[in-house]
């Protein structure tokens, strides 16, 4: 069957626009593959966790389907609007034209309802990479798939198999009722806050007194250290491959092969912990590019990630486990190799706490945090405290400033620092062949600070929001720039840049 390439199925399965029917479960990801595609973005009946739901979905499904490239092709993608409101797909990652970007607003005026929209770009890289709407709640609500990029020569690691998994958080909830119950109150879905009965373990670990003494603290900042995530496991059903956990996704192998499993995470506001018990995690790709490969048991996946890593199973079967950073809840699936084989689910681990360091607040906490990397000079000199703030720090955009931020890139994260195994890091990620242009020194540095009011769900930088007339920042064309990108809020913020990569300079210590 073709639908302007190439329709690749795991198990086929009927889809239907908005009616009375409902598309089943589909136990693999739909494959498209080819230089010109159609998708069509509609409102669509599904089944999430055996339970009926209105999404917005791609060509029928929850995630959109696969969409295979090579580098190198000149790709025509038609988007179809079957909505009645404006929608847009974004190419998460890649390098397009600024008008292909997809972003409403800025680089285009969005598809408008029941019209097509032609994206024709060339592909001019390889790799992992992701697509999603940039309208409104629409990631949320299913408009997200994977977009794997062939190299027009083979790869540097040979495997057998490969399978793409993509993470994502679902909710039966209007996302705009999620938004208002967030900005009515922060810890609306935090169902694991500190009670008086919790005071008894706290002094365990700093005495009675030093357990009180810190929470007046935390009160005083009117924040709290189980604030780890703002939508949970309250509300989400973390799916797999568009599966529940109870759904069980499975992706079969031979033992003793080479397995390459990409993973993206397109959740709207989940970070996972990834690892697969009994098995080593081999590293080789981050966000599309290859790195150095680096052996590791566990990693944690940010919003909008991607990392490809080769494992070799021997056994019959193990459990895929993306556990939430606040552990409300996990995805999971399983590497088997039979469809009837599972594997042990491993226990949930208990909710991790912030400290003063993680808000900004800890004048003196340097690290240490993360016995499993040994740092060289030069990175450790890059990790020291800096506290630059300017006129931006104050008005209703910018409130709640953290009193210092340091460079963390060395650190595994909130509820990974006392893991009995290793944790990758952004600082193990290297490229996998040195650039040229690392030799060449930055002719300028730009400082932005990522500014904002948790309260009220404000974001800026240096303390303005994006305004249609604000000027741009100016670059010279083939200019190398540095970045000094410094988070004064007390919450952790993916920066995403469009069109173009960035080199991580402490991770390439």
């Amino acid at each position: 069957m073709t639908i302007g390439g190439t329709l690749v199925l795991g198990r086929f399965v009927t889809s239907c626009a908005t009616t009375g029917s409902v598309v089943a479960v589909r136990p693999q990801l739909l494959s498209l593959a080819g230089p010109t595609l159609d998708l069509t973005i509609a409102r669509t009946r599904v089944l999430i966790g055996g339970h009926a739901a209105e999404a917005t979905t791609v060509n029928g499904g929850v995630p959109g389907p696969e969409i295979r490239l090579r580098e190198g092709q000149e790709v025509v993608l038609r988007v179809r609007n079957g909505l009645h409101e404006d929608t847009s797909i974004h190419w998460h990652g890649l390098f397009v034209p600024p008008e292909m970007d997809g972003v409403p607003g800025v680089s285009f005026d969005g598809i408008p309802a029941g019209e097509t929209f032609v994206y024709r770009f060339p592909i001019r890289q390889s790799g992992t990479y992701w697509y999603h709407s940039h309208s409104g709640f629409q990631e949320q609500t299913g408009v997200y798939g994977p977009l794997v990029i062939e190299p027009t020569s083979p790869g540097p690691h040979a495997y057998d198999r490969e399978y793409t998994i993509v993470l994502s958080d679902w909710t039966f909830e209007n996302p705009n009722r999620v938004l208002a119950n967030l900005k009515r109150y922060g810890g609306y879905y935090n169902f694991q806050r500190r009670t008086l009965a919790n005071l008894g373990d706290e002094s365990d670990g700093m005495g009675f007194w030093g357990a009180v003494v810190d929470r007046f603290r935390w009160a005083r900042m009117r924040m709290d250290p189980t604030d780890i995530s703002d939508v949970t496991g309250v509300t989400y059903t973390y799916l797999f491959n568009g599966l529940a956990p109870d759904e069980n996704w499975r992706g079969i192998f031979n033992p003793g092969e080479r397995v390459r499993l990409r993973f993206i995470n397109a959740s709207a506001a989940t970070y996972f912990d990834v690892r697969i018990p009994g098995l080593r995690l081999a590293v080789i790709g981050a966000d599309g590019m290859n790195v150095a490969p680096v052996e590791v048991d566990e990693f944690r996946l940010a919003i909008a990630e991607t990392l490809d890593v080769l494992v070799e199973p021997i056994d019959t079967a193990y459990t895929v486990f993306a556990e939430a950073m606040d552990r409300s809840g996990f995805a999971r699936g399983t590497l088997a190799t039979g469809p009837d084989v599972i594997a042990a689910i491993p226990a949930r681990r208990p909710r991790p706490l912030l400290n003063m360091a993680d808000m900004g607040m800890d004048h003196g906490a340097m690290g240490g945090e993360h016995a499993g990397h040994n740092m060289t000079h030069q990175c450790s000199a890059a990790m020291t405290a800096v506290s630059r703030h300017g006129d931006d720090e104050h008005g209703a955009g910018n409130a709640m400033v953290a009193a210092v931020a340091r460079s963390r890139v060395s650190e595994p994260g909130v509820g990974l620092r006392d893991t009995r195994w290793q944790v990758l890091t952004y600082a193990d990620l290297r490229r996998a062949v040195p650039g040229a242009d690392t030799a060449v020194e930055p002719s300028r540095e730009i400082e932005l600070h990522l500014t904002g009011n948790m309260e009220r769900y404000m974001w800026s930088f240096d303390g303005e929001q994006y305004r249609h007339d604000m000027a741009p920042i100016a670059l010279r064309h083939g200019e190398r720039v540095r970045f000094v990108l410094i988070n004064d809020t007390m919450m952790a913020h993916p920066i995403h840049l469009h069109g173009m990569f960035f080199e991580l300079e402490v991770g390439a210590c």
